[in-house]
């Protein structure tokens, strides 16, 4: 099998992370590039880490290329700063950078979407996120695996406390046998089955995960 060529996106969020670890441990891929707004501390003899200004992105036309783009890229309105802030990272840069890799022939494109995503949808997150998940279906890949997870359970030093007691709650909940489709996940099995869903599904066009698909 050939040896593959990763690109990263949202290396330094809680998914994003765990998708880097697997990639480098990972011996069906060969080499693997992030591409980050500040700068991280890690090395590996398979890892190229190129620090951006995502708001150039024409000017790193040149590097993005390989096989696989998986994109982890997002933030909150409370991170970014807004809700323009947000739309910039969530939407424009995660769109631009796609379209980028789909002309220069790069084949596969997996996305970390929501759950709920609908470009529609009255509320401004899911929304946001099915409008990325509408464009980025018209652009040129071979295939495009849309993951559409519930509540995720980060990393124990990233987990908020707002946060902590919401996902105990769905938890709970969950074990009561309720809305089981909103079941937290932990970020590393999402991870895992991202990487593995891109190295097993040789099927072309778009594949969408929804939540029941994640825990299989």
């Amino acid at each position: 099998m050939k040896k593959l060529h990763a690109l990263v996106l949202g290396a330094t969020g809680a998914t994003g992370k765990e998708m880097v670890k697997l990639l480098l441990e990972d011996s069906n891929f060969s080499k693997v590039s992030l591409f980050v707004r500040r700068k991280i501390c890690i090395e590996h003899k398979k890892l190229t880490v190129h620090k951006i200004d995502f708001s150039k992105l024409s000017e790193y036309n040149s590097l993005v290329r390989g096989d696989i783009l998986f994109s982890a890229l997002g933030t909150t309105k409370l991170e970014a700063g807004g809700k323009k802030e947000q739309f910039l990272v969530d939407y424009t840069y995660q769109y631009e950078f796609a379209k980028i890799a789909s002309e220069n022939n790069i084949s596969h494109y997996s996305l970390v979407s929501s759950i709920g995503a609908n470009k529609h949808s009255f509320f401004f997150y899911p929304r946001i996120k099915g409008a990325l998940e509408s464009s980025v279906k018209s652009l040129s890949f071979n295939k495009i695996h849309i993951f559409q997870p519930p509540s995720l359970i980060r990393q124990p030093e990233l987990i908020r406390v707002v946060e902590k007691y919401s996902i105990n709650l769905l938890l709970a909940i969950n074990k009561l046998g309720f809305i089981r489709s909103l079941k937290p996940l932990l970020v590393k099995d999402l991870a895992v089955k991202i990487i593995n869903e891109s190295l097993i599904n040789k099927i072309e066009g778009v594949t969408i995960y929804k939540s029941k698909d994640l825990f299989n």
